[in-house]
């Protein structure tokens, strides 16, 4: 992948060297260490966001708060310039696609942190991988999670890893046009099964608009080089419901799918990719995922 000296965003959150209270604060009480490894062992079992499962057991609200956490400027190794330069390039192209529909783009920022970090969606974990919190609209990620891609997964590459990010920040995109209020809102009125999928759809969702970016970035500053999709294609089936359940238990439980299996993570980053259009991307109203 092609991005050195591209631009390097600001709006980065270096918290890897700051600590932060354990305990996890959602809706109007607080969860002990108990529930957290309840949450945690979820995760790893049937590749469901940990933070989910805290506000589900939490009552299923999250309080919106701003949290006060120690910060500082990035780092300046490799791996930091990187992560500044994906996230101007997700910058630049939304900002871009926004601007063509007559709205107008608000950068989220991208938190770097080490163990655990507060958030206003609960206590951010490394076991959690990297995620997007709508209440303070930041991406928060542990570089370990690459490590973790290479050595669980055996995927590598910086393309699968600027796919991580961009599958964050299309969950920032949902966001700011609505559509995660309004699957939250219908989530809460149907069955689990029933909000597992709707919770599939807006992942793939996410994953086709990751697509969207690359196939934007690479036409006005040309990132990709041979293999790069490749390994995009690698990362999106590797971590599908079913390769994850699979690996963790033997078995698989499509009812309980938040995320999309390996086929579908597949189809709709490729449809994004290949397409560049956000109106492609409409996984709701498609009736084979």
């Amino acid at each position: 992948m092609r991005w050195e000296g591209n631009r390097e965003s600001d709006n980065v959150e270096d918290r890897r060297d700051g600590g932060g209270g354990f305990g996890i604060g959602l809706g109007g009480g607080s969860l002990g260490i108990g529930t957290v490894v309840i949450a945690v062992v979820a995760s790893l079992l049937f590749g469901v966001n940990p933070l989910s499962i805290l506000s589900m057991l939490s009552g299923g609200s999250q309080q919106t708060a701003q949290v006060q956490s120690p910060q500082h400027a990035p780092a300046n190794d490799q791996m930091t310039r990187f992560v500044r330069t994906v996230l101007a390039d997700t910058e630049d192209t939304w900002t871009d696609l926004f601007r063509e529909q007559g709205r107008q783009y608000v950068d989220p920022r991208l938190v770097l942190y080490s163990g655990r970090t507060p958030t206003a969606c609960g206590t951010g974990l490394t076991a959690v991988g990297p995620f997007y919190c709508p209440g303070d609209q930041k991406v928060y990620i542990d570089l370990s999670f690459y490590r973790l891609m290479q050595q669980r997964f055996n995927v590598s590459g910086e393309f699968a890893q600027a796919y991580v990010i961009a599958h964050e920040v299309g969950h920032h995109v949902q966001h700011l046009l609505g559509i995660s209020d309004k699957v939250d809102s219908m989530r809460r009125r149907v069955s689990e099964a029933q909000a597992n999928a709707l919770s599939v759809r807006l992942e793939l969702q996410a994953d086709c608009f990751a697509g969207v970016w690359a196939y934007h970035a690479n036409q006005t500053r040309h990132i990709l080089e041979e293999g790069d999709v490749e390994t995009a294609l690698n990362a999106a089936s590797a971590i599908g419901d079913d390769a994850l359940q699979k690996q963790a238990q033997g078995y698989v439980v499509p009812d309980s799918f938040t995320h999309g299996s390996s086929a579908q993570r597949v189809r709709w980053f490729t449809r994004g990719i290949e397409t560049g259009k956000m109106s492609a991307c409409n996984t709701f109203e498609a009736r084979q995922l």
